[in-house]
């Protein structure tokens, strides 16, 4: 049996009850289905794009398995043609999407897929879950890296993500969005990520002092010692940390830092800055943790606090003052015609779309945002240029990877700091006590054509 999350059965019931429905119809012509985010929660001004190569790998392994058939058939709700229609199902369309690390606006779609509808249909809950999820995490953590952009920033939250598939996702998100790395240790093995650790309080705990334990950590791992200090008393731990070093450094072994969980975080940091300081430790690192965000960070940097990298965890992964987007995966053409919704509060354009970004002259600064119908693009009456970008390109066609350039998870990071480099600087403000006015997204006059009425 394959891992839960593998599994073409983790869906919504209604995506297999359409399905079949279309089938037994005849809808079966291809449809294009757009994912895209409605609006920006509170305090944000732009989304950062991640979680396409998850998507991409997800379509081009979908199948079902005997036994998921089985069940399906023991469910009731399915006939025999539908579940043998499922039994050689496989994703044989094309996936478009924005590379990982790109800067995104709402309404701007972040992927597309094309395919027969029923197969489009079945995709739908499981590519929601994937792109909400990423790129919520990729855009809190990019309003990490702002507010300290020369420090060590390394995630801390799998341990309160909501299951360690999404705590995987999160370490990849944020190190695509800036983050020097990962505690997840299976993050370095699949994606290649730095992985970070330090020590226990349990480990503290579990010897007769502070002291020894210290000298037991730094001994077993001598090459990036990092003593946590705040399991008793935080001053106490730091002078442990400091002898420790002076015991140490008569055995070549260099204690790298200090880490502090708990407690007034800028008072404690200047505190031990000083101590560290005084006692000829100056090359000692002071890495803090404990509930940070973008707002505690930068409270903490304007404090002036001595700080000189940050473990973010619980508030990361859960996004925590904005723990959902407003975000969609619609139907947008079927058998060649354009469809779209008029729901009050959740209308769509009609037609499939391209995203052309225009600079401020060629690698200068972002100018504006134009949502334009995908076919001019592809009958070249909108073109690329220096200055012009198109934003979606080929993942999946006909089922297979396309070779997309600039796809490693390292190019990924760099687009998305080029991105905020680009972008204006209201932009990039962590609060809404600055200028509101947001990004410049237009939309192309022919994506309005119909709507009329």
């Amino acid at each position: 049996m394959r891992p839960f999350f593998e599994s073409s059965l983790l869906t919504d019931l209604y995506q297999f009850t359409m399905a079949q429905s279309y089938l037994k119809t005849g809808v079966m012509e291809e449809a294009c289905f757009e994912f895209f985010v409605r609006s920006l929660p509170k305090d944000r001004r732009y989304l950062v794009c991640a979680g396409l190569t998850e998507v991409a790998e997800f379509l081009r392994t979908f199948s079902f398995t005997p036994e998921e058939l089985d069940f399906l058939n023991t469910t009731g709700l399915f006939d025999r043609d539908f579940l043998d229609y499922l039994s050689g199902l496989r994703f044989n369309g094309d996936l478009y999407g924005v590379k990982e690390g790109e800067i995104v606006f709402p309404h701007e779609p972040i992927c597309q897929v094309v395919a027969p509808l029923p197969v489009a249909q079945l995709m739908e809950t499981r590519i929601i879950n994937i792109l909400h999820y990423c790129v919520m995490v990729a855009s809190k953590a990019s309003r990490v890296t702002q507010v300290a952009p020369q420090k060590t920033v390394v995630d801390f939250g799998l341990r309160r993500a909501h299951g360690g598939e999404a705590g995987l996702w999160a370490a990849k998100a944020t190190y695509v969005a800036g983050f020097s790395g990962s505690s997840t240790v299976l993050s370095g093995k699949i994606y290649g990520i730095p992985i970070f650790g330090t020590m226990a309080h349990s480990f503290v705990q579990a010897h007769p002092n502070e002291l020894t334990a210290f000298l037991n950590f730094a001994r077993l791992y001598p090459q990036r010692p990092i003593l946590l200090v705040d399991t008793y008393d935080t001053k106490a731990g730091i002078e442990n940390a400091i002898t420790a070093q002076k015991v140490l450094e008569r055995e070549n072994i260099k204690v790298f830092g200090i880490r502090i969980d708990s407690g007034d975080l800028a008072t404690l940091s200047k505190e031990a800055r000083a101590m560290l300081d005084r006692a000829g430790c100056g090359h000692m690192k002071i890495i803090v943790s404990g509930d940070l965000d973008e707002y505690v960070i930068k409270e903490l940097e304007e404090q002036g606090a001595p700080i000189d990298g940050y473990g973010v965890g619980t508030r990361i992964t859960t996004s925590s003052d904005a723990p959902h987007l407003n975000c969609a995966y619609k139907l947008v053409e079927y058998g060649g015609q354009k469809t779209y919704k008029r729901s009050t509060g959740k209308a769509t354009l009609p037609g499939r779309k391209q995203v052309v970004r225009h600079f401020r002259g060629e690698d200068g600064p972002f100018h504006y945002d134009e949502i334009v119908p995908f076919d001019l693009c592809e009958r070249g009456i909108i073109q690329e240029s220096p200055s012009k970008r198109f934003l979606l390109v080929p993942h999946l066609i006909n089922g297979r990877p396309k070779d997309v350039k600039g796809d490693t998870i390292e190019e990924a990071r760099e687009r998305h700091l080029k991105g905020l480099r680009g972008l204006p600087t209201r932009l990039l403000a962590i609060d809404t006590d600055n200028d509101l006015t947001p990004y410049d997204v237009r939309i192309h006059r022919d994506l309005w054509e119909g709507l009329e009425g």
